[in-house]
């Protein structure tokens, strides 16, 4: 059966989260291939890259900052690995299998190496879903693993594979990690071709690698956000009127409390339900800007603050004083009143025509945080603090819609490109800088016409930011159309020259290397995945039989990196692993040894060493020796069985 064939192939990780599946009360994704599909990642091998300086753009530094890949985005993500962990945002939109747009070979569940583009996967294929999300669930892993640890991955697509991409991110990143789901509308107008409703609005999911050191980031503020604010008494700052109190007024009795006005000497209370926002000694001293002393003084009106928090005048917290003018109350008004008509107000004010009406609070801009925080809903922009982050609904004033991308890319490159669904540069830009750093790295694994790298370029060009970016696409080589070369490199090189096709374009600055994915294997790449995963093995082994008290803890690389120690125990006893390859010796003998010591010494660790190794050819005291057990050998293509085992 599909659930366990093959399960000696599944690295430790993949095994303890198959474990956690079948084990667990939560729900999980099914569906036929699934076990292939989870292995795929580890048998992709990475490919040698070809720059060819003809497709690129800008100058050599600029060059060196930014990468387009023309390829196989599995391969090219293999390829990619030295950037493992280093990505701080995937932006990418996928084939959302609308039939004929992507494909798939059944060879791929066995050798995803398999050079066999397949076949077009037609809307009419009964097992459209099922292939949909074969090819779709290495990569998604593969993406993960690229992500720093404080990474996210935003990955557009429409409602025919909303489900099953949220089932599977959600099994993959998992649930907890899930930051939104954003709705945003590709057009206004009502499409023909449904019989029922419309669509309209397409989706963005937002996972982070890990939801605790995420960091969502502010929108720029938009000139009619600024606009709101004025300074209608004179003040030297500009600002708005504020809520001066806030909800929760039972579990706040203590700030329910009458304020007198220094106007009119009205009394007032907070609205029914709420309580004064803002410290009582604040609040006095802010009165007493007037020119008006007050002092603290019980009104006797526990049945009116009772009515405020909903309670009867039994609950209600006694004894709780107002705010009120001392002295007499005319003279003070007179004072009140020559502030009024002659100065900036105090910070707490008073609507109304002559300050008739109830307290408000003066809130600056300058005091107001300089972007706007990604909501649940966008009714009020300068709201004081940051919401969690759920389905958000951005209309296309906000994100742009479908033909205004398609706009931008036939005012860049000309019409006759062949795209008929390109993303608006604003809802990428919108996602790049919220969720990517001014210094980060934006990865694209199916980069289309290039609106992540050009909304990378428009950034860094508008905010002087230092954005970079990784962009894979392969296109149709079949029909001898790769986008990579034909479409996206050419709408890169305009955005960074500002030679528009329809002239209106700016030079964005910037560049970009263009790079050819070769059928050759990266030798050196795929000993660097070996060995790492063979460090993972290794110490999960070790950790497993080891009986000391603590666990196993990895060590940073220093400058120069060490040759065998991977890992340390709680002892500080350094943990070694002998391997260079699978043509390679791999055997602990002498020198092997010495230059264990050495590592050990440098690293300041214990003279007691622990050393993986294929064989033992040298024998000592200090040496606890583990052979690396032969399936683990198998899998990295030696079979010790066939050769004789050596121990001087």
């Amino acid at each position: 059966m599909d659930d366990t064939v093959g399960l000696d192939t599944l690295s430790v990780d993949q095994l303890i989260d198959m474990i956690r599946e079948k084990t667990g009360a939560g729900v999980n994704l099914a569906f036929p291939g699934k076990l292939l599909a989870r292995q795929i990642g580890r048998r992709v091998r990475p490919r040698t890259v070809r720059t060819i300086k003809t497709l690129g753009a800008g100058d050599e530094q600029d060059r060196s900052r930014n990468l387009l890949i023309d390829g196989d985005n599995l391969q090219a993500l293999a390829s990619l690995y030295r950037e493992k962990g280093q990505i701080d945002l995937i932006l990418t939109d996928p084939p959302y299998n609308t039939g004929n747009d992507f494909r798939y070979n059944d060879k791929w569940d066995h050798d995803p190496n398999d050079p066999d583009m397949g076949e077009l996967v037609g809307s009419d294929d009964p097992a459209k879903h099922t292939k949909w999300m074969r090819f779709m669930y290495p990569r998604l892993q593969m993406m993960k693993a690229m992500l720093k640890t404080s990474g996210v991955l935003a990955i557009c697509i429409d409602h025919r594979e909303l489900f099953h991409l949220g089932q599977l991110l959600d099994e993959i990143f998992g649930e907890q990690n899930r930051l939104a789901i954003l709705n945003w509308q590709k057009s206004y107008s009502p499409k023909s071709g449904n019989d029922h409703v419309s669509t309209a609005t397409e989706y963005v999911l937002v996972y982070a690698k890990d939801e605790r050191v995420a960091r969502t980031g502010l929108l720029d503020r938009t000139e009619e956000m600024d606009a709101r604010y004025t300074t209608p008494d004179g003040d030297t700052h500009v600002w708005t009127s504020g809520d001066l109190s806030a909800v929760g007024a039972e579990s706040h009795q203590g700030m329910v409390f009458g304020i007198q006005s220094p106007l009119t000497g009205e009394v007032h209370y907070p609205p029914s339900g709420r309580h004064w926002g803002t410290d009582r000694r604040t609040i006095r001293a802010w009165l007493q800007e007037w020119g008006v002393k007050y002092e603290e003084r019980d009104l006797h009106d526990g049945e009116v603050r009772a009515q405020l928090c909903g309670l009867d005048a039994s609950a209600v917290r006694p004894h709780v004083k107002a705010l009120m003018i001392k002295g007499e109350l005319s003279s003070a008004m007179a004072r009140a009143r020559a502030v009024y008509k002659s100065s900036p107000w105090p910070s707490v004010y008073f609507l109304g025509k002559e300050g008739a009406g109830r307290p408000r609070l003066k809130r600056y801009l300058e005091n107001v945080k300089k972007g706007l925080v990604p909501m649940t809903y966008w009714a009020d922009d300068d709201m004081d603090s940051p919401m969690a982050l759920g389905s958000v609904s951005w209309d296309h004033e906000q994100s742009g819609h479908s033909q205004t991308g398609i706009n931008e890319l036939n005012a860049i490159v000309g019409r006759g490109h062949g795209f008929e669904t390109v993303k608006p540069l604003k809802l990428m830009q919108k996602i790049i800088q919220i969720w990517c750093p001014l210094g980060g790295t934006v990865l694209d694994p199916f980069a289309g016409s290039g609106t992540t790298g050009h909304a990378v370029l428009s950034l860094n060009a508008a905010q002087n930011a230092d954005r970079q970016f990784i962009l894979i696409e392969q296109g149709r080589p079949e029909k001898g159309d790769s986008y990579a070369r034909t479409l996206t490199a050419d709408r890169l090189k305009r955005c960074v020259t500002g030679e528009w096709s329809s002239g209106k374009g700016k030079p964005l600055g910037g560049g970009f290397a263009y790079a050819k994915l070769s059928k050759q294997l990266d030798s050196e790449t795929l000993l660097l995945m070996e060995r790492d995963e063979m460090i993972d093995t290794v110490v999960a082994s070790h950790t497993g039989s080891s009986r000391r008290r603590g666990g196993i803890i990895h060590l940073p690389q220093p400058e120069k990196p060490y040759r065998f120690l991977i890992a340390k125990n709680a002892d500080e006893e350094g943990i070694y692993l002998v391997w260079n390859g699978s043509e390679e010796d791999n055997d602990l003998t002498e020198d092997v040894y010495e230059e264990i010591v050495d590592e050990g010494v440098r690293a300041g660790l214990a003279s007691s060493y622990h050393v993986y190794s294929r064989l033992n050819l040298f024998v000592t005291d200090d040496v606890h020796w583990y052979q690396i057990p032969d399936r683990i050998l198998q899998d990295f293509g030696v079979d010790i069985r066939t050769e004789s085992f050596v121990e001087a």
